[in-house]
């Protein structure tokens, strides 16, 4: 299991005991830093079978479900956190996702590469689609579908209606205060209504 700085900073907004579900959990990792930091009752989602897979090996209480297409089975203001880590670039209906991540739950938190940062923007200066840390993949065999800005997504809530309660953006791990949208290469994100 993978272990991240980001699951620190997420850990921070989460209650003791709370209910928790983790859209794109992957193995299951930060469900399982959660459960062991803030004792959750955390359940995850996941697409990709061998996930699910490392999921259940790891204990995390997970169904496959296609996020694309939202989260119908699951009811309104049942959980108090919806979580999104470092996937919500790799959907297609993100302002659906969000929508639903609302519904679902009390407060969603999203983290995403930001495309905006200057190493990436260099990279595009080049000649050559970025290839970082927190975009790891080359341009013909990466999952994200979208690519956006701390300023993108800022944006995105206010049309939304989506209240940003914090925002905290990072690079290398370290906080970034000043020019977040060009100097952090990750941002991540509590949301309310």
């Amino acid at each position: 299991m993978s272990y991240r700085y980001d699951f620190d900073v997420i850990a921070q907004w989460i209650a003791p005991g709370e209910k928790v579900l983790d859209l794109a959990c992957g193995d299951g990792s930060l469900l399982k830093h959660l459960m062991a930091v803030r004792q959750v009752q955390g359940y995850g989602v996941e697409n990709n079978v061998d996930n699910v897979v490392a999921c259940i090996d790891n204990g995390i209480n997970v169904i496959q479900v296609d996020l694309e297409k939202g989260l119908a089975g699951f009811e309104d203001g049942f959980f108090d956190h919806v979580i999104m880590s470092l996937s919500l670039q790799a959907i297609h209906n993100t302002q659906g996702i969000l929508a639903e991540m609302l519904r679902v739950g009390r407060e969603a938190v999203v983290s995403f590469p930001n495309f905006g940062f200057w190493r990436h923007r260099q990279s595009i200066l080049n000649g050559r689609m970025p290839v970082s840390e927190s975009l790891p993949h080359q341009w013909f065999n990466t999952p994200n579908v979208r690519f956006f800005t701390i300023a993108d997504f800022d944006a995105l809530c206010e049309i939304n209606g989506i209240a940003i309660r914090e925002r905290l953006a990072f690079d290398e791990g370290k906080l970034v205060i000043e020019e977040p949208n060009f100097l952090a290469s990750v941002a991540v994100y509590r949301l309310g209504r």
